[in-house]
């Protein structure tokens, strides 16, 4: 009796519980049938991979509704049309903006609404009566993506088939040879290794001296300015003494040429007969040059000779 009892019991409160859960269930039913949703359609023109009825919509990050249906557009098939259930509170703007969003790596696709101004007008307030709101969604960043993946993939088969033509085997061959190559010239300058350390301290000296032979350069160039400088100052006032100079000699030549002209019959006798008498002269006076010049050697060579006629003393010896 006690068992049967307690498989009663058993029984009993598992019905309880079915029928507690049923009534919870009708409960949240009619829950939700009584809350307030706004649909809309939701236009993609790219595939919607991974996106299914009952599939999460998210605005600014919040779930606030689910995907009811999905559809082609009959007159665009390139087109896919999402309805979607949201609720009334969420503020769905005439400029609000949808697109498709991955969550995680599970492949499950979502959308996104996001954005509107503040001051811009509700979408439910701006459809036609009787037609279901629309929005244009915009391209996913893996949909641009994939719309870039077959040049990418062009691109990139192109550059391995250049560089398997780049590394070919006599590509190879020469880029060995280039290699070798280098290696000697680096054991080379390896060996010279003193000697480029001489190169590079005569070059460091020879810059040195050349920097101090510009400096002097310009130095001198500074010199040259300022003499041509004074130059250009003096230079006219050189040039108007000249001037004046030459005028006076040009004055004193003519009176000189009026000089001449006036003593010209006393200049023609002076030829005659002065030239005569200065000759026998001139004679003399060369003669007696001479002999001065003779006295003058004498007198340097031995001074007290010359002055005491021709005696020399004996030095005395004890």
């Amino acid at each position: 009796m006690e068992t049967r009892a307690n498989h009663v019991l058993v029984g009993a409160f598992t019905v309880a519980v079915v029928v507690f859960g049923l009534l919870f269930a009708l409960w949240m039913a009619k829950a939700l049938s009584d809350r307030n949703w706004d649909e809309f359609d939701v236009v993609f023109t790219e595939a919607v991979t991974g996106l299914s009825r009952g599939g999460v919509v998210q605005f600014n990050g919040i779930s606030v509704g689910e995907v009811r249906d999905l559809s082609l557009d009959h007159d665009d098939p390139g087109k896919v049309i999402a309805r979607i259930r949201v609720d009334a509170n969420t503020p769905v703007r005439a400029d609000t903006t949808a697109r498709l969003s991955f969550a995680g790596l599970t492949g499950v696709t979502q959308i996104l609404l996001a954005g509107g101004q503040p001051g811009s007008p509700l979408l439910r307030d701006t459809a036609v009566r009787g037609e279901v709101p629309r929005i244009v969604a915009r391209d996913s960043a893996f949909a641009n993506l994939l719309a870039q993946s077959e040049d990418l993939t062009a691109t990139a088969s192109e550059a391995l088939l250049r560089i398997n033509r780049l590394l070919d085997d006599r590509t190879v061959d020469n880029v060995a040879r280039t290699m070798a190559h280098l290696e000697q010239i680096s054991g080379a300058l390896a060996g010279e290794r003193e000697s480029i350390a001489a190169l590079l301290r005569d070059a460091s000296e020879s810059a040195a001296r050349l920097e101090r032979v510009l400096q002097q350069a310009e130095s001198t160039m500074g010199g040259l300015d300022r003499s041509v400088a004074v130059v250009d100052r003096e230079l006219p006032a050189l040039i108007a003494q000249t001037r004046r100079t030459l005028s006076e000699i040009e004055t004193l030549a003519g009176h000189g040429n009026a000089l001449v002209e006036d003593n010209r019959e006393a200049i023609q006798r002076f030829g005659q007969t002065g030239l005569a008498q200065a000759g026998p002269t001139l004679v003399e006076l060369r003669s007696l040059l001479r002999q001065l010049n003779r006295a003058a050697a004498r007198i340097e060579e031995s001074p007290a000779q010359a002055l005491l006629g021709g005696a020399t003393t004996k030095e005395y010896r004890p």
